[in-house]
């Protein structure tokens, strides 16, 4: 009986991963920027992953398999907003095209180039 709930279980996060998933496949096709589309990628990739791993770790036959699928996630958890920042940090000092609705902090040009003289941080 409890064998059949916990089945049950994964199989709802594992479809709510894959959904998640999805979404996040989406975002980067159909977003209009960088800045959007590695924020859907950031987001929504990492819960959907997160929601398989815990299916994972629902099923895992061993405690070493279990413990393997939740570094998976730590290491997702640890690695994509370092991952999304430095490439967020290239685009804005690269001056990569943006989308049209964009707005600017007006003391936003001074971030681009903090190596220049008169820059300030």
């Amino acid at each position: 009986m409890i064998d059949a709930m916990f089945d049950w279980l994964a199989a709802a996060f594992l479809v709510a991963g894959g959904v998640f998933c999805l979404v996040a496949a989406i975002g980067l096709v159909r977003l209009g920027d960088i800045y959007l589309r590695m924020h859907a990628a950031t987001k929504a990739g990492t819960l959907g992953l997160g929601l398989v791993c815990v299916a994972v770790m629902l099923e895992a036959d061993t405690w070493g398999h279990a413990v393997e699928a939740a570094f998976v996630f730590l290491f997702m958890i640890a690695t994509a907003p370092i991952g999304a920042h430095l490439i967020g940090r290239a685009a804005f000092r690269g001056h990569i095209a943006e989308a049209p609705a964009t707005r600017h902090d007006p003391d936003c040009d001074s971030f681009r180039r903090p190596d220049k003289p008169g820059n300030q941080r």
